[in-house]
């Protein structure tokens, strides 16, 4: 198992935590950047959801 892999399988089994985590990151970025960069941090918060949202995929594929 590659250490993507891994990345992934944690975030899947942590998503909610995962979510939470990346969400206040943005949201302490975007007030110490006065909100000039809000529209890119929102997309890359999306971004990294998908991310999560492919490990969670991830985990449901895998024998248990």
């Amino acid at each position: 198992m590659s250490i993507v892999d891994k990345v992934k399988s944690l975030l899947g089994q942590h998503s909610d935590k995962a979510r939470e985590g990346m969400e206040r990151a943005g949201d302490k970025i975007d007030e110490k950047t006065g909100g000039r960069y809000s529209d890119q941090i929102h997309e890359a918060e999306g971004r990294a959801d998908e991310y999560v949202d492919r490990g969670r995929q991830g985990d449901a594929d895998r024998p248990g």
